[in-house]
């Protein structure tokens, strides 16, 4: 009789695929999360090979909604010293997301209409492109954020019992 591996041990925690570049912890810790899109980013030469290199912060970032567009504000791409000396690099810059219309659609109707936040959860490559998953979440309360941090604190301390 065989066990399997995936029966036994820790609980799998769903992780975006492919290579994460930058995450986003603080997004959990401020909102819930009630649904997840995967958007791909417009970028130019330079900020693709900064990524490879990881250099990529989302703790200020948010997206915001315009004319019928999406665009991540606040992300900030460091760029490499060995870029091109003729391109002045902007760090900050607001970068495209690419969505289905429908996506846009939904993502709109949501914001205006019943007060959720668009919020970036991770950069990550996928197929050798990079991606952007979004959070369509509702903000937390400080009570909301001390329950949270109860509850973690009281399954830290129920896998400790169980251990010994």
């Amino acid at each position: 009789m065989g066990f399997s591996q995936t029966g036994m041990g820790k609980k799998k925690t769903k992780k975006p695929a492919g290579d994460v570049i930058a995450v986003n912890r603080r997004a959990r810790h401020d909102y819930f999360i009630e649904d997840r899109f995967e958007a791909g980013l417009e970028l130019e030469g330079w900020e693709v090979k900064s990524l490879r290199a990881g250099n990529a912060q989302l703790t200020e970032a948010y997206v915001h909604l315009r004319n019928g567009e999406a665009w991540l504000v606040g992300a900030h791409f460091s760029p490499l010293t060995t870029t091109s000396s003729h391109i002045k690099a902007e760090p900050t810059r607001a970068r495209k997301l690419l969505l289905h219309r429908y996506e846009l659609d939904r993502l709109t109707g949501a914001v205006e209409r019943k007060g959720y936040a668009l919020v970036p959860l991770d950069l990550h490559w996928f197929k050798g492109r990079a991606k952007l998953n979004i959070g369509l979440a509702k903000g937390k309360k400080q009570h909301d954020k001390r329950a949270d941090k109860k509850d973690h604190d009281w399954q830290r301390q129920k896998e400790r019992i169980l251990k010994h």
